[in-house]
């Protein structure tokens, strides 16, 4: 591990699973795993695919309780986190400025809260992907965009976490936020409560905004590495991650057009469409 000569933020209080957190430990694991990531996706595109065709003339299931405690678990889960990595981050950003931020990977190496936290985040990817088996059985539209990300999010966060790339720091912790507002939301919608449709608006919008983020700390970071700088980010990693953001960014700024924007849509199907959208995340 390579030393960096940083502090972390001071924590009321630490739990034993995370100060036992030993983020060698969990590397080795992910790079003897991660390619298993295929495998799991295969089988995921098989279920969703399948299931459409199964379910074609059937009815749909409401599974509303089941829902109510997905997304509520979901939305805990992201509050926690969001509530775990966000110190870090600040105190990263605040007293040592940007370019350790997105260069030095130290919020895995020397936070042992942090790191956790970001490893609980690498690996809730992968059940994350049940997002969907809830939008075939209820027979909503499956769009591209919400299979799409969920598959190349997948990937790109293990294969990453291989690399302890340091710009993951941003993006986690985005995300992290972003899941809280809108896995709650859904909670909320679940259990029978109608919040404003401005709120899903505000969502999607955040969404937009994470991925212009990303893209700057993407571009940043690849002229750093132009410019001889010490950065631990594989100019790969770099394109993969742009590449991605980038494509993220249009169908997103796709979907808001067509969902809030363009006219002759009526009240309900726009209501239809925000569920399978909105569940579209980012990482």
């Amino acid at each position: 591990m390579k030393e960096y000569s940083v502090t972390i933020p001071h924590y009321s209080y630490v739990f034993n699973f995370e100060s036992e957190f030993v983020h060698q430990k969990s590397r080795i694991w992910m790079i003897d795993n991660w390619k298993n990531g295929f495998y799991y996706i295969g089988i995921y595109m098989i279920l969703i695919f399948g299931g459409q065709y199964l379910m074609q003339n059937r009815p749909r299931f409401e599974l509303r309780r089941v829902l109510v405690v997905w997304n509520t678990l979901l939305a805990a889960f992201s509050i926690i986190g969001a509530c775990r990595t966000l110190p870090e981050f600040i105190h990263i950003l605040s007293n040592y400025g940007l370019y350790h931020s997105v260069c030095t990977p130290s919020f895995i190496e020397i936070d042992k809260v942090s790191g956790f936290w970001s490893f609980m985040f690498v690996l809730s990817k992968l059940p994350e992907l049940g997002d969907t088996i809830f939008i075939v059985l209820r027979k909503q539209p499956l769009i591209f965009l919400h299979w799409y990300h969920h598959i190349t999010v997948l990937m790109y966060s293990w294969f990453s976490y291989t690399e302890y790339t340091s710009s993951a720091r941003w993006f986690i912790v985005m995300n992290f936020c972003v899941h809280s507002i809108m896995y709650s939301y859904y909670a909320l919608r679940a259990m029978g409560y109608k919040p404003p449709r401005q709120i899903s608006m505000v969502i999607t919008t955040l969404q937009l905004v994470q991925m212009v983020i990303g893209c700057f700390v993407n571009i940043w970071a690849h002229q750093l590495l132009q410019n001889g700088a010490e950065c631990n980010i594989t100019p790969l990693n770099i394109k993969l991650s742009i590449t991605m953001y980038l494509s993220y960014f249009v169908l997103f700024a796709r979907f808001f057009f067509k969902a809030y924007l363009s006219s002759g849509k009526s009240p309900k199907k726009a209501k239809e469409n925000d569920y399978s959208m909105l569940k579209s995340k980012v990482h």
